[in-house]
């Protein structure tokens, strides 16, 4: 999540800068071939584009509106994910309470670092692409290889469980449920202990079955694609406008009073031009921010900051326990918190 007031043109540029360079040339080429080879006959009219312009505006716009309730969604449901977090760590050290102290805090602490545990392989998880996954720019790839955090080892999602836990999560398909799974049966240990009574067997349950639930939720935006048919032709109603928009500009900054005056001449060409790219890039800019919102949790620069907040909910819990040296909060990278 890029969380900079203001967005650096570095970063626009590194998106923008391939097709900043298409835009300038093309328009270039259509005003060389008009003006310099005498094709006039390639002008249109710009009243017929400024319609396709409106209707591909409105098209981006509910594109937008879509994706981003899909990113809000995301953020909502870890949002869910770190209160639920805050309610287990307490239920957990106010409930498992027994005379024997040692093996009290032993569970507690399993409970509690297991928990930790599934979230960090929930994000993992989640950052794993998909066929549809949105492909980056070369130089955008390479900064989030700088950065560190888009595919994450695993290995560090479950640092958290003992030995014997982590060979056996390796084999399953789905470690983070699995990991839930694995709660549940020490909750119902300790109710055939006595350690738990039945009413706080069923808070705890409960808990837990939020916990799936937000964990389903998140699934079902990851494995659930954005509707192509929407994806696919706001892109290329997209271009079909940006392709046909410098004749229109032909015909709209055509005036023989103008060109028939030398000292004008360069003023048709500096407008022509700088206006088609100019207008280019602020469609195709509004047609990527919906294609950049669609999938949440990839780890790309405006995604869900599950890294940050999987440490977050690893702090809150590890100081609940009354731990010392707790590991420091995330800090952005470049401005962006992953």
């Amino acid at each position: 999540m890029y969380v900079k007031r203001n967005i650096g043109w570095g970063v626009i540029l590194r998106y923008a800068w391939k097709n900043l360079i298409f835009f300038s040339l093309y328009a270039s080429l259509i005003f060389y071939v008009y003006h310099f080879l005498g094709w006039n006959f390639i002008d249109i009219p710009f009243q017929p584009i400024s319609v396709i312009g409106i209707a591909v505006a409105f098209y981006i716009g509910f594109k937008n509106s879509q994706s981003y309730d899909r990113f809000w969604e995301g953020r909502k449901i870890w949002g869910g994910i770190v209160n639920y977090s805050r309610t287990w760590g307490i239920q957990v050290l106010s409930f498992v309470r027994t005379e024997d102290k040692t093996y009290e805090k032993k569970m507690q602490a399993q409970l509690i670092y297991r928990h930790i545990g599934w979230i960090n392989a929930l994000r993992v998880q989640l950052r794993q692409p998909r066929p549809w996954s949105l492909k980056e720019d070369r130089s955008v790839e390479r900064m989030f290889d700088k950065h560190g955090e888009r595919n994450p080892s695993c290995n560090e999602a479950f640092k958290y469980v003992n030995k014997r836990e982590f060979i056996d999560l390796k084999k399953r398909v789905n470690p983070a449920t699995y990991l839930v799974k694995n709660q549940a049966m020490d909750i119902v240990a300790l109710k055939e202990k006595d350690v738990i009574d039945g009413f706080q067997e069923d808070q705890m349950q409960s808990v837990l079955e939020e916990l799936y639930n937000l964990q389903g939720k998140s699934e079902r935006i990851k494995n659930t694609p954005f509707p192509r048919q929407y994806g696919y032709f706001s892109r290329v109603f997209t271009w079909i406008f940006i392709l046909i928009l410098p004749f229109g500009l032909l015909d709209v900054f055509e005036d023989d009073t103008l060109i028939s005056i030398d000292s004008m001449q360069a003023w048709y060409v500096f407008l022509m031009i700088p206006f088609s790219v100019l207008i280019s890039w602020i469609f195709i800019t509004m047609e990527k921010i919906g294609d950049y919102s669609e999938d949440p949790f990839e780890g790309r620069i405006n995604d869900v900051p599950m890294t940050a907040l999987c440490r977050t909910i690893e702090i809150d819990l590890r100081d609940m326990l009354d731990e010392e040296n707790l590991p420091d909060p995330v800090k952005p990278k470049d401005h962006v918190l992953y």
